[in-house]
């Protein structure tokens, strides 16, 4: 089997290989076709519903994946929250998996709400990095219980367990 990722972030890559360790992977750089800041779960969603295509359709893989993080504005519990997903395509058919969500300070909402991407606004606030190719905002607001790849680990296997159960691998 191989699978084709669409992003070249080596977080991305580390989620997806853990979930299929012995298949061959091409991590290939594509377009979301979203904002750099996905706001809400469809924007996230679709993002990794068209990084999964692309993927796909840019390769001879069997399975495009496609891995989008976000934040929502949620009314119940109150606040902005970070978000992720995770699509896994064959091409005909496309199969969804979400991470875990955490609440975002206010200080951090506010600047996000005028704009700010969340990655520059956590290596800014956190003297950081690129902090998104490495523990993430997961890993900051858990203590470092749960890091980026472990979370996108959780989506990508939701997403590509239909696949699996369904073949039997």
């Amino acid at each position: 089997m191989h699978v084709a990722i669409g992003s070249e972030n080596p977080v991305k890559v580390d989620a997806v290989e853990r979930v299929l360790p012995d298949v061959n992977t091409t991590a290939v750089a594509v377009s979301s076709g979203v904002p750099e800041q996905p706001w809400g779960r469809a924007e996230t969603v679709r993002g990794a519903g068209n990084r999964a295509d692309a993927a796909l359709s840019g390769s001879s893989g069997d399975y495009g994946v496609g891995i989008e993080g976000g934040v929502a504005d949620r009314e119940v519990p109150a606040g902005v929250w970070l978000i992720m997903w995770a699509a896994v395509t064959d091409g005909q058919t496309t199969h969804f998996g979400a991470g875990p969500s955490v609440r975002l300070p206010e200080s951090i909402a506010k600047r996000l709400r005028d704009g700010a991407e969340l990655g520059p606004v956590l290596d800014d606030e956190l003297g950081r990095h690129e902090l998104a190719k490495q523990e993430g905002a997961i890993g900051v607001y858990t203590a470092g219980r749960v890091g980026r790849a472990d979370a996108l680990e959780d989506a990508v296997a939701g997403a590509f367990g239909q696949f699996l159960r369904a073949s039997g691998d």
